[in-house]
């Protein structure tokens, strides 16, 4: 950093100080002014090259914090992070394929085997009250578990699915396949949620530990809400995202 900023903050704009120093540092970290490993200026110098306070310097390092772009080491000072991948995740390709396009090796387990079931009142379940196969399955990229997926499947769609082998299978490869299904459209939300217990362990994380959680519909030329799924999502790895408006996106 400079003595002299290139940029100077502006007091009079309507974003606070801290907000506008915390973009002009993450700026400098994507630029590669700081690369992955060195240390950022302290809040004592920030403060003093920028003309502000020290909470208003520390504010700005939190926002980074959060960001995942620096991590605070007692004692030594605060480092850029290595960035985190970045998995299209939420694509009608399917989970696993979202990670071997990056070139990743990818592990799926079954941790509930395939049941056909009556769903319980769910307002959310479009099988609520109906039947569906449902299966739960862990996937891991390396060593680490980075997200649970629970499914509920159209029997009429996926008839015999309980007779097959699916450890280790890609669903939509299987779906197209097999079953002769591909997902034309599909709608999906997200939010912040914890885990049951058994969960939280086969993340290996607390359940007091925030996580993703997408529930998703995908829709069939056959069938509308062909399969519904909920995806649990540990975002200290990863950043999950989502392509808009392109083709074959949910």
């Amino acid at each position: 950093m400079p003595e002299t900023p290139n940029e100077i903050l502006n007091p009079q704009s309507p974003l606070p100080l801290y907000h506008q120093l915390a973009e002009l540092l993450a700026a400098r970290i994507r630029g590669g002014d700081y690369p992955p490993g060195t240390r950022i200026p302290s809040e004592h110098k920030l403060a003093a090259v920028f003309a502000i306070g020290r909470p208003t310097a520390r504010q700005a390092i939190d926002v980074l914090v959060r960001k995942g772009l620096v991590a605070r080491r007692r004692g030594s000072g605060t480092y850029v992070r290595e960035p985190r991948q970045e998995v299209e995740l939420f694509s009608l390709d399917g989970t696993s394929a979202s990670f071997t396009r990056k070139g990743l090796a990818v592990e799926s387990r079954i941790i509930a085997p395939v049941v056909l079931k009556t769903v319980g009142d769910d307002g959310d379940n479009p099988f609520a009250g109906r039947e569906a196969y449902f299966l739960e399955r862990l996937t891991r990229v390396g060593a680490v578990p980075v997200l649970i997926e629970t499914l509920f499947l159209h029997p009429g769609l996926f008839a015999g699915l309980a007779a097959l082998d699916l450890e280790g299978r890609s669903l939509s490869a299987i779906a197209e396949e097999r079953y002769f299904l591909r997902p034309n459209g599909g709608r999906q939300n997200f939010q912040i949620a914890y885990l049951d217990a058994d969960r939280a362990r086969h993340l290996l994380v607390t359940p007091e530990t925030p996580v993703l959680a997408v529930r998703r519909c995908l829709h069939f030329p056959q069938a509308q809400n062909g399969v519904f799924s909920e995806l649990y999502c540990r975002t200290d790895q990863f950043v999950f995202s989502q392509n808009i408006g392109g083709p074959g996106d949910a």
